[in-house]
């Protein structure tokens, strides 16, 4: 189950890339590189939920777990934009490449945090009850 469900969500990250890749390059016409990063990564982010709610992880979305997902990207966030900024600034990668290796950085980290989200700690399946009674 947790290989299907790591195999669906590297799916969804790769649409979720894509989203980003696209909407980077698009606000990156207009604004500063950090800020279309934010701004692209922010409407991509709504995309990955509602994707990881249904395709991912088949749970049903809420208003508290779409709260919530935001905290699950936070790390992403993080990961992505300062290695956005080593790249481009420290090791002068170009603009255009480095958001797309910072975020292969990020996936691995996002999927925990994101199942434990959106589905909770998952619990071995307990063994079944045995009764102290005698059968009779």
């Amino acid at each position: 189950m947790t290989l299907h469900r790591m195999i669906r969500f590297g799916l969804v990250g790769v649409v979720n890339t894509g989203t980003y890749y696209l909407l980077y390059l698009l606000f990156n016409m207009f604004l500063p590189y950090l800020a279309a990063h934010v701004c692209a990564f922010l409407l991509a982010m709504v995309g990955s939920y509602f994707l990881n709610c249904f395709f991912t992880f088949r749970t049903r979305p809420t208003l508290k777990k779409f709260l919530l997902f935001p905290l699950s990207n936070a790390t992403n966030f993080a990961v992505t934009s300062i290695g956005l900024y080593v790249l481009v600034g420290v090791f002068h990668v170009n603009h255009v490449i480095a958001p797309l290796l910072a975020a292969a950085v990020a996936i691995p980290i996002t999927f925990v945090i994101a199942k434990l989200v959106l589905v909770g700690p998952e619990r071995e399946a307990a063994p079944p009850a045995t009764s102290s009674q005698p059968s009779r």
